[in-house]
């Protein structure tokens, strides 16, 4: 039985590995050891550091992207849309012209 769990940890070691977690969790310890100040929270510390902003970071710059992008498609429409109203104007008659027919 040890050796089933033995197995199963080294399974779940290989898997935070390969996944970057140790590397992540170390890299974040190792931030937090080469503190000269100690935060008075270590766990906001680890928090702040593991990258939870820094994937809503990677999210929001997506989004910001996508979102000009989209500003610009918008303002291409736009202006294409007032060039073709101007001209079709041309074609149809204004309130006053089909008045004084």
């Amino acid at each position: 039985m040890d050796n089933g769990s033995e197995s199963k940890r080294e399974q779940f070691r290989r898997y935070l590995e390969k996944a970057g977690v140790l590397d992540t969790l170390t890299n974040v310890l190792v931030a937090l050891y080469e503190e000269t100040e100690k935060p008075n929270n270590a766990l906001d510390f680890l928090k702040h550091h593991l990258g939870v902003a820094g994937v809503e970071t990677a999210d929001a710059e997506a989004l910001r992207l996508g979102l000009s992008e989209l500003q610009q498609k918008c303002d291409l429409l736009m202006e294409e849309n007032k060039e073709l109203r101007k001209r079709l104007l041309q074609y149809e008659p204004t309130p006053e012209d089909g008045a004084a027919e």
